[in-house]
C-alpha cells in the first residue's frame, strides 16, 4: 500500500517540477537548484564550523553543493525525471520507507552558508520531505563563513552567527543591522542571554503560529518577512498575545499593525504636513475616517501635573482655547496619568466615549500605539516628531523659524562676536533649531559665533557663559505665550554686568489654535477623504499660528522693526531660514543658496552650521534623566543598543 502512496507522491512532485521549470524557462532564470561550488569563492571565507546534527527548515534549503545531481530536479527540488528512472526508483523506495513505521532515519549532509543550506548528500530525500511540506530536516551541518567585509548583508550574517550561538535557532532571519539584538532585547534578554531548550520551544511554537497569521494576511512575497512583521508587533503587544490569539484575533491585530509594518520596513515613508488644516482643504480628512458630528469627545492625556509643568501647562491653555473656541461642539475630559500608566488613563478615556485622544508627551508612544490597534474608530495624536507609526499622527511645531528670528536680534544685540545657545536634547528638529539661530545671527553679524550647551549634561550653562563674558544668551523656549514673562529661564536676553536682565526676545507655543483645527476638521466630516496608510506628522510653523515670537518692548526700534519683517516674511513665505549658502563644520556644503532646504533635511539634521562652537552630545554623556527622551526621538536613536523590556518567554 506504501509503494503506491509513493508513486502518486511521486506524480504529484513531478507535476510541481515541470510546472516550476517551465515558469523558471519562461522567465529566463535558471530552472535548477543553484549549486554553491558555482557561484562560491573559497578564497573568500574566514573559515567553516561543523555544526552537528541540525533540524534545518526546509524552505532554507535552496540548492546542492555541486551541479551533478541538479538536471534530475527543479529550483523546488521537485523531480523532473519520469517515475521509470532511476532517479524516480529510488525516490518512490525513499517515499515508500518515510511513508512506512521505519521512516527516514538517516540525517542529509549539506552545507549552510549565508544563511542558506546546500545538500551534499540527501537531494532525493529533501525532495520526499520537501514533496510533503515537511518543515524541518535533520541535517548534519558544515557552516562556512564569510569573511567580514563593508557588505552589509555579509554584517547582517555576522549578527545571525552571534544570534545562532544564544538562540540555537534557524527559523528567524533578518536583514538590516541589528535587528537580531532588537529581537534579543524585545525578548526581554540580556544581549549575551542563552536561550534554554525552554525558551527555544515556546518561542518557536509561537513564532510559527505568528507566522500563520502573517502569511494568511500577506501571503508568502519576499518584500516583508514575517521576522520584521514580529519585531513591530513586539513594540506594541506581548509575545504571550500572541500564543493566547486564535489565528482569527492574531491576523486582526496584525492588520490593525500593517501600515507600521509597511512604513518601518521602507515600504511607506513618513509624510510630513507642514500646512494647517484650514489652508490645506481636508487635509486631515485625508488620513482618517470620521463623518460629520455635532459634538466631538476629546480626551487630553497629562503626563505631568499643569501647576508643576509648564510643559503641560501649555498643552492646557491649548485645551482651555479650543474649548472657548468650539463651545457646545467639543466635549473635554481630562485623565491625568502622572504615574506614567499611560495605557491604563487612555483606556478609561475610550471606555468614556473619547473619538479623539491627544497624548501630550512623546513617552506615551507606545500607549498610543496599542490603544489605535484595539480601537480602530478612535483617532490618536501624539506631541512628538519624527515617529514611523501610521496609527498614531504625530504633531510638532517648527520652532526653527522662531529661533532664526531670535538669532537675528542676538547677533545685532550682542557686545562681542559670540553668543551662547542652550538647547535641551539632541533629538529631531532640535539641531534645525540650532542651526536657523547660527543663520539668524551670521545674517546681522557675519563674524559672530554660536557657543553651543547643553542642559542635558553635566554643567551650568549660564555660569559658563557669565565666566566666558559671553552677555547675549538663547535659552529654552516659552512653552505658551502666557509663560513669556522674560524670567532667565525663557528666550533670548542680554545680561550686564550689574546682574541685571534686558528681555530680547522668545519663541513660543500656541497649541490652541492647533487642537482647535484638528477639532474642526473632525466636526466638518471631512476624515473621509482620500485616505492615506503613510505615517503622518504634522510640522506646522509660523503661517499656521501654532509658534510665535514675543518681542520685548526693550528692543531697540531699529532691531524690531527687522524682526517684524522677518516674521511677516517667514509668515508669507518670502523667507526661509535655511535658503542661504550652508556649509557644516567639516567643511561640507550642505546648501548651495540656489534652493532652500526641504522639510525632510531639516527635520533630519544631524549636523551644525561652522559658525556654530559646540558638538552634539553622545548619549553616553547624557544626564540619565534624559536618555529615554532620547532613545525615543534622539537623532542617533537608530544606533543605540536597544534597551531589553520585560521578559517574554
Amino acid at each position: 500500500m506504501s509503494r503506491t502512496e509513493a508513486l502518486e507522491q511521486y506524480k504529484l512532485a513531478l507535476k510541481a517540477g515541470q510546472k516550476y521549470y517551465k515558469n523558471a524557462v519562461n522567465a529566463g532564470e535558471n530552472p535548477y537548484p543553484p549549486a554553491l561550488d558555482d557561484f562560491l569563492d573559497e578564497a573568500a571565507l574566514a573559515g567553516r564550523v561543523n555544526l552537528g546534527i541540525v533540524n534545518v527548515p526546509t524552505e532554507l534549503i535552496v540548492g546542492t553543493k555541486t551541479a551533478g545531481r541538479s538536471p534530475a530536479m527543479a529550483g523546488n527540488f521537485m523531480p523532473l525525471l519520469d517515475e521509470d528512472s532511476e532517479f524516480g526508483l529510488k525516490w518512490i523506495s525513499l517515499c515508500a520507507a518515510h511513508l512506512s513505521d521505519e521512516g527516514i532515519s538517516d540525517p542529509i549532509q549539506c552545507f549552510e552558508y549565508m544563511g542558506k543550506f546546500y545538500v551534499q548528500e540527501g537531494n532525493k530525500r529533501t525532495s520526499v520531505y520537501k514533496s510533503y511540506g515537511a518543515p524541518n530536516v535533520a541535517a548534519t551541518v558544515t557552516r562556512l563563513i564569510p569573511a567580514a567585509s563593508e557588505d552589509p548583508e555579509v554584517q547582517v550574517y555576522h549578527e545571525f552567527m552571534n544570534f545562532y550561538q544564544l538562540s540555537g535557532l534557524y527559523i528567524v532571519s533578518f536583514r538590516k543591522p541589528g535587528q537580531y539584538a532588537k529581537l534579543q532585547a524585545a525578548l526581554g534578554f540580556d544581549a549575551d542571554h542563552v536561550w534554554t531548550e525552554a525558551e527555544r520551544r515556546s518561542f518557536s511554537a509561537g513564532y510559527s503560529h505568528f507566522r500563520s497569521a502573517f502569511e494568511k494576511l500577506h501571503g508568502s512575497k519576499g518584500d516583508i518577512w514575517p521576522s520584521e512583521a514580529l519585531l513591530v508587533w513586539l513594540q506594541v503587544f506581548s509575545f504571550a498575545d500572541i500564543k493566547n490569539s486564535s489565528l482569527a484575533q492574531l491576523e486582526k491585530k496584525l492588520s490593525a499593525l500593517w501600515p507600521d509594518v509597511q512604513t518601518q520596513t521602507g515600504e511607506l515613508p513618513i509624510e510630513l504636513s507642514t500646512e494647517p488644516v484650514d489652508k490645506e482643504a481636508g487635509f486631515l480628512a485625508k488620513y482618517f475616517g470620521i463623518g460629520t458630528s455635532d459634538r466631538v469627545n476629546v480626551a487630553f492625556i497629562y503626563g505631568f501635573d499643569p501647576q508643576r509643568s509648564a510643559w503641560t501647562r501649555a498643552h492646557d491653555h491649548g485645551r482651555q482655547f479650543m474649548e472657548e473656541k468650539l463651545g457646545e461642539k467639543v466635549c473635554v475630559r481630562i485623565y491625568n496619568a502622572f504615574d506614567k500608566d499611560y495605557f491604563t488613563a487612555m483606556s478609561r478615556a475610550v471606555e468614556d466615549g473619547a473619538q479623539l485622544i491627544f497624548a501630550t508627551i512623546p513617552n506615551m508612544i507606545d500607549a498610543c500605539r496599542r490603544i489605535a490597534a484595539e480601537h480602530k474608530n478612535v483617532r490618536v495624536l501624539n506631541c512628538a516628531l519624527s515617529q514611523p507609526y501610521t496609527g498614531v499622527r504625530m504633531y510638532y511645531s517648527r520652532i526653527y523659524e522662531s529661533k532664526f528670528i531670535t538669532g537675528a536680534i542676538a547677533g545685532a544685540m550682542a557686545d562681542t562676536d559670540t553668543v551662547g545657545y542652550i538647547e535641551n536634547y539632541p533629538i529631531f528638529g532640535v539641531i534645525a533649531n540650532i542651526n536657523a539661530f547660527a543663520m539668524g545671527v551670521r545674517m546681522t553679524n557675519p563674524r559672530a559665533r554660536v557657543k553651543l550647551l547643553w542642559s542635558c549634561t553635566s554643567g551650568e550653562p549660564i555660569s559658563q557663559f557669565w565666566d566666558q563674558g559671553i552677555s547675549v544668551i538663547s535659552n529654552r523656549d516659552a512653552t505658551n505665550p502666557v509663560n513669556a514673562h522674560w524670567a532667565l529661564e525663557w528666550g533670548c536676553y542680554k545680561l550686564h554686568e550689574d546682574g541685571s536682565m534686558l528681555p530680547l526676545a522668545v519663541p513660543c507655543f500656541d497649541w490652541g489654535r492647533f487642537y482647535e483645527r484638528v477639532v474642526t476638521t473632525l466636526l466638518e466630516g471631512k476624515w473621509d477623504e482620500n485616505l492615506s496608510s503613510r505615517a503622518v506628522n504634522y510640522w506646522w510653523g509660523m503661517d499656521s499660528g501654532v509658534i510665535d515670537v514675543q518681542l520685548s518692548d526693550e528692543l531697540p526700534s531699529g532691531v524690531r522693526s527687522l524682526a517684524e519683517i522677518l516674521k511677516d516674511g517667514i509668515v508669507r513665505g518670502s523667507i526661509h531660514p535655511f535658503k542661504s549658502r550652508i556649509i557644516d563644520q567639516q567643511g561640507i556644503l550642505r546648501c548651495d543658496g540656489e534652493r532652500e532646504l526641504n522639510t525632510e533635511e531639516i527635520m533630519e539634521m544631524d549636523w551644525l552650521c561652522d559658525n556654530v562652537d559646540g558638538e552634539i552630545p553622545p548619549f553616553e554623556d547624557l544626564l540619565p534623566q534624559s536618555r529615554n527622551v532620547v532613545r525615543l526621538l534622539g537623532i542617533y536613536r537608530s544606533e543605540l543598543p536597544p534597551e531589553k523590556e520585560d521578559k517574554q518567554l
